[in-house]
């Protein structure tokens, strides 16, 4: 998994950016560094990095502000926040902004590579699914590679993690998608940050989708969540 991999780095901190950079490049990493935020959703624009590892406190545009701009970007870019912010608020804010790990510093390099790893293991097993292929749900039509989903003539710009949800719901439709393995399958782990932005992006999937009066997700409380789709009429 190690060998060729692209990663974008986006840290300020002279030293730190030059210790990590070197580090993972030892780990058969291809890095490319990137000093500011601005420059950062420049390269994001234009190159499909397997990984971004973002800091939060930078100059020109902060990483909660470049995290936007991955969610709206084309190439579909997993994300780790390695930041000093350690108050619950910006946890939650990086989780509901869809990263894949919110990782305080200092960090252990190690530890940084365990995670860098067990985040690349989880999104290569959603991307080998049929994301090319636009899927059908009830009047809707779902475009996982393009984060689109186009409802009644309008189109509506996802998330790379309520793309991974919506992928997921439809690979069970009308059955139970049980919450402890969609937190496992996208976030790697059950914790309250995690549960927090499930949460989040539920409601936002249930936001789109209730203008198609076919599809609906219900949540069976402490359980889970099923995409139901009702059958179109067929017009004689």
């Amino acid at each position: 998994m190690q060998n060729n991999t692209e990663i974008l780095l986006v840290e300020d901190d002279k030293n730190l950016g030059y210790i990590l950079s070197e580090y993972l490049g030892m780990k058969g990493f291809t890095v490319t560094w990137a000093k500011d935020g601005q420059e950062a959703v420049t390269l994001i624009n234009k190159n499909p990095y397997a990984l971004c590892i973002l800091d939060v406190m930078l100059p020109s545009l902060d990483g909660f502000d470049v995290a936007r701009e991955i969610s709206a970007s084309t190439f579909k870019v997993p994300f780790i926040f390695l930041t000093a912010k350690t108050l619950k608020v910006d946890r939650l804010k990086g989780f509901t902004l869809g990263c894949d790990d919110y990782i305080l510093k200092p960090v252990d390099e190690e530890e940084l590579v365990a995670r860098i790893n067990a985040v690349l293991k989880r999104t290569a097993h959603v991307q080998q699914a049929d994301t090319n292929h636009m899927i059908t749900i009830g009047a809707s039509v779902f475009h996982f590679q393009n984060q689109t989903l186009n409802i009644a003539g309008a189109e509506y710009k996802l998330t790379a993690k309520e793309s991974d949800m919506l992928l997921l719901l439809v690979h069970h439709k009308n059955k139970l998608v049980d919450r402890e393995t969609a937190l496992k399958k996208i976030w790697g782990s059950n914790d309250y940050f995690n549960r927090r932005s499930m949460d989040v992006i539920i409601s936002r999937l249930r936001k789109h989708l209730s203008l198609d009066n076919h599809i609906r997700i219900t949540n069976l409380h402490g359980k889970g969540y099923i995409l139901s789709e009702d059958a179109l009429e067929e017009k004689g």
